[in-house]
Formats: C-alpha cells, sequence, structure tokens
C-alpha cells in the first residue's frame, strides 16, 4: 500500500507548528505561530472544494487513524471504533481496519447523506475560513489611524460579521441532526455544537456592541475573546481529539464530546490570559520607561 504522503506532511506541518510555538514563547511574540495556523486552517479546508466530501473527509480522519490504532491489532476494537465498507472512509486503505466512530458516521453522513446536508458543510466551511482570516487581518490593523482606515476597519468588521452569521446558523443547522447519532454523543453532541457556536457568536456580539458604542477598549477585549473561541472551536478541537482519541478509544463518544464542550470556552480563556498577560508586560515596561527618564 502506498503512504498517505498528505498525512505524513501534515504531521511534519504539526510538528514545525509546535516549534513556532515554543518560538513565539520565547520571544513572547506569537505573528508565525498564528499566521501558520491560517494557512494550515485553509490548507485543510480548501481540500473539500477541491476533492469533495469524498476525498476531504478520509483524509481528515486519516490524520487520526495512526494514534488511534496504536496498540491495536487487525482483530482488536475498541467501544470508540468502528470499521467502514472497504475501508473507503480513510486515506491509510487497508492498513488500519478499525477508524474513530465519530469519523465513520462523519462519511457516512455527509458522502451517502442527501445534498443540502453536504451543502450546510461546504457553506459553514466556506464562510467560517473567511471569517478566520479576516479576523486576524482586523486585529492586526485595528483602524486606529485616519478616517480612511476606520472606515476600511468598519467595512470589513460587517462582512466578517456577515460571514460569521451565515457559517453559525449552518453549524447550528447541522447540530440539529446529531441528536440521533451515537457515534457523537447523541443529545449531548448536539447541545454541545449550539454551546460551541452560542460561545463564538456571543464574544463577536459583544463586541459589534461596544464597537457601535465607541468603546474601542472593550470592542478589542471582545475581539480577542471572539479570535480564542474561533481557534478554540477548531484547532484546539483537533488538537484536543487528536490528543484524547486513543486515551479514550474505549469510552464511545468521550473523547469527542470533551472536545464539542470545551474547545471554545478553552480557547476564550487562554486568549484573555494572553491579552492580561502580555497587557501587564507592557504596562511593565512603560513604567519601567518612565522610571529611567526621571532618572
Amino acid at each position: 500500500m502506498d503512504l498517505p504522503w498528505g498525512v505524513l506532511i501534515i504531521y511534519g506541518a504539526l510538528a514545525v507548528w509546535a516549534a513556532l510555538l515554543i518560538d513565539g514563547w520565547r520571544r513572547r511574540a506569537f505573528q508565525y505561530f498564528l499566521g501558520f495556523g491560517v494557512l494550515l486552517l485553509l490548507a485543510l479546508n480548501v481540500r473539500y472544494f477541491i476533492e469533495g466530501t469524498a476525498g476531504a473527509i478520509p483524509f481528515f480522519i486519516g490524520i487520526y487513524d495512526l494514534l488511534d490504532n496504536l496498540g491495536l491489532s487487525g482483530s482488536d476494537t475498541a467501544a470508540a471504533m468502528a470499521s467502514c465498507p472497504d475501508n473507503v472512509c480513510t486515506v491509510w486503505g487497508d492498513r488500519f481496519a478499525q477508524h474513530p466512530a465519530w469519523g465513520v458516521a462523519f462519511y457516512d453522513r455527509f458522502v451517502n447523506g442527501p445534498g443540502l446536508r453536504s451543502g450546510l458543510l461546504y457553506s459553514h466551511i466556506a464562510f467560517n475560513s473567511v471569517t478566520f482570516v479576516l479576523l486576524h487581518w482586523q486585529l492586526a490593523r485595528p483602524g486606529t489611524g485616519g478616517d480612511g482606515q476606520r472606515s476600511r476597519h468598519r467595512l470589513v468588521g460587517r462582512i466578517s460579521f456577515t460571514t460569521l452569521t451565515i457559517g453559525t446558523l449552518c453549524a447550528v443547522v447541522l447540530a440539529s441532526e446529531h441528536g440521533s447519532v451515537a457515534e457523537y454523543g447523541g443529545n449531548l453532541a448536539m447541545t454541545g455544537f449550539w454551546f460551541m457556536s452560542l460561545c463564538v457568536y456571543t464574544c463577536a456580539v459583544m463586541g459589534v456592541a461596544a464597537a457601535r458604542r465607541s468603546d474601542a477598549a472593550n470592542h478589542r477585549i471582545w475581539m480577542i475573546r471572539f479570535a480564542g473561541s474561533m481557534w478554540g472551536s477548531f484547532w484546539l478541537f483537533r488538537v484536543m481529539l487528536f490528543v484524547l482519541d486513543p486515551l479514550l478509544r474505549n469510552y464511545n463518544a468521550a473523547a469527542i464530546l470533551i472536545c464539542i464542550w470545551f474547545s471554545a470556552p478553552l480557547g476564550i480563556a487562554i486568549a484573555e490570559w494572553g491579552r492580561r498577560h502580555f497587557a501587564a508586560g507592557r504596562e511593565r515596561v512603560e513604567t519601567s520607561a518612565v522610571g529611567l527618564q526621571r532618572a
């Protein structure tokens, strides 16, 4: 069997990304880590529009197959693992007979399901990807310059909020079907995805409300939290699942439910911690500079 080089490249990219995180922590500057994360998100999401669900979903499941199958022989199984006909749900071919049960359900629901469901998935991916890119543009260019910069910031903000609203509505509708999907966690998954959407959208709405009050300070605070919720619901979700899936494979849907419920609020918490940490650091530097000038 040929190796799935695309998945192996993703593993290499994750290693590079981890190195950028360590380097960013040492330098107290994370622009390279954040930029790489945006590009990697786009690389994963664009596959859906190039290969369709029948190609992109097996690739996504293949990322998890290797760790999930560690320690399992060909005849072994686990409560949170399942098989799919002819292993069509993975890019690993016949190398692995068992796959994460949520992945098998994901493949079946969108490859063999109704076209409307796939259309909602494509819309969710497209609009949320645009939102993810634009939020970083907005944070990097806060519109604090002249009238032209402020006008562009408002325009991009309106576009971003519109794409977020459409993407979130698609996610809410998709989640409404999860009650019957035991591999996701049933009703707990449905309400968990709604909670995730609420976390994301609430941060964005609070940021917009602050902007309409001309409260620039609180607008930026809520937009940083919004960025954290987006990073949590996409990247923290996937990284947590990458770690927890093999550890909790004997407990049906346990890993994915933890990720569904905790990824977005954890992303917000990390963003808020980072905001306060770096704000305190800037205050210390400014205080030291004032002290030196007086001396």
